[in-house]
């Protein structure tokens, strides 16, 4: 039987089991860069309480607790979808993050994230939207209630729905994190399923609601991150492609100008050659550059 797998310490690789003696070959040996990733770490698997008492659970990144002692900083990464699911992968460059910035990680599964049964995937459809803000809410708690954590350095980051989130987090929660990272995120449902590419507007609508519904589309103008300017005072550092066919460029764009004329700390990156999330090396390497930048000064505090 043939199979890929990877993990924290291993990137994407094929194996071949023998069913009968149990003997395992592997085929391929993915490239590293000369890491020793023997060193890496496991993630580890962690759960919380929601605010209706649903257990959401999620993925644990630490550095080393010998090179870093003390309550490390929290970057708090959502994945898109929203039908996503974060599993126990290998890193890439965010080894960087942990193994030489000291930042640790954490992965969740909001309501919503597939993997967890048809009941869970549907439990942030329509009026339940913001309920998966709430549970990310309710992780930044968690994180105050651990010894290893600072809850006083935590920046919030996603792409696409997880773009959305940050945004929302960046609304909602401000008082609890110190700078978010939204890429190719929505800052308004109904902007947004107002301007996506025609072919995709009703398959979304099943997931985030109908907005030519007058209810649906006051709920959605209510929870709208881009309605809740005078709450989003911390640093936000916003990414796009001006090619997106998903999530237009102009979603980050509309909410930036606003946070602009309030004063509230921005920053901005715009590939012209690319669409939803970047593709090319060139432009991965210079967004991951700006990453680090943007968490060593607002994240870390240096200089």
């Amino acid at each position: 039987m043939g199979f890929s797998l990877t993990s924290a310490k291993s990137p994407l690789d094929v194996y071949s089991v023998n069913v009968k003696t149990g003997i395992v070959d592997r085929w391929t040996e993915s490239e590293t860069g000369g890491l020793n990733t023997a060193n890496f770490r496991d993630p580890e698997l962690i759960s919380w309480k929601s605010f209706d008492g649903r257990t959401i659970t999620g993925f644990l990144y630490k550095p080393d607790p010998v090179k870093f002692p003390g309550k490390r900083p929290v970057i708090v990464d959502i994945h898109g979808g929203p039908e996503g699911q974060s599993r126990p992968d290998f890193m890439g460059r965010d080894n960087y993050i942990l193994n030489e910035l000291g930042v640790a990680i954490i992965e969740p599964n909001v309501r919503g994230s597939t993997g967890y049964g048809k009941e869970f995937t549907k439990l942030d459809n329509g009026f339940h939207r913001d309920d998966t803000y709430k549970d990310i809410g309710t992780l930044l708690d968690w994180i105050a209630t651990q010894n290893d954590l600072d809850n006083g350095r935590i920046m919030i980051m996603g792409g696409s729905y997880g773009g959305h989130m940050t945004w929302a987090i960046a609304a909602f929660y401000n008082d609890k994190i110190c700078c978010a990272l939204p890429i190719v995120g929505m800052s308004n449902l109904v902007t947004f399923l107002e301007h996506t590419e025609a072919y995709r507007r009703d398959l979304r609508r099943v997931e985030y609601g109908d907005e030519r519904d007058p209810a649906m589309r006051a709920y959605l103008e209510k929870i709208a991150p881009m309605n809740h300017l005078d709450s989003m005072h911390k640093p936000i550092f916003a990414v796009v492609g001006k090619n997106d066919p998903r999530v237009p460029w102009t979603e980050s764009r509309q909410i930036l100008d606003k946070l602009n004329a309030q004063g509230t700390p921005t920053w901005f990156l715009m590939a012209n050659d690319e669409g939803h999330g970047y593709a090319k090396k060139r432009n991965q390497d210079f967004l991951f550059d700006a990453e680090v930048m943007f968490i060593q000064k607002y994240l870390l505090g240096q200089n």
